[in-house]
């Protein structure tokens, strides 16, 4: 692990945590590899899939940023090991007031950073 590949992950992490806030779905998208999957708890609803609802989710709203939402995201853990990596996101006033805790999965391909998998859960 080199400094410079922490670096590289965290920047994907941070696009990912700065395009949710402003609902900027381009770069949102530019953050998942292409065949990612995205599980989680939205309360006790259970969601499988890919991340294309999310996506759809978060464009058809007005942004936090936007609103004025309270929304914080803070990097609780980040780690890479030669071309995978992982990182935890703690986020607190998500559309308001919702709190999550983010587990995400990322792969270098092809020299390119990006999200293969997100496991979240609301809390």
């Amino acid at each position: 692990m080199t400094n410079t590949e922490v670096e590289r992950v965290r920047e994907v992490v941070q696009r990912y945590i700065d395009a949710t806030y402003k609902a900027d779905i381009p770069a949102l998208k530019s953050c998942f590899h292409k065949d990612a999957r995205m599980t989680g708890y939205l309360g006790d609803m259970l969601l499988v899939g890919t991340p294309d609802p999310f996506f759809e989710d978060m464009g058809s709203a007005p942004s936090m940023e936007s609103k004025g939402d309270p929304y914080k995201a803070e990097i609780r853990a980040l780690s890479v090991t030669g071309r995978i990596a992982d990182a935890v996101v703690y986020e607190t006033g998500f559309r308001g007031d919702g709190v999550l805790e983010d587990h995400f999965h990322l792969i270098c391909d092809n020299g390119v950073w990006s999200i293969i998998s997100k496991n979240f859960t609301t809390i």
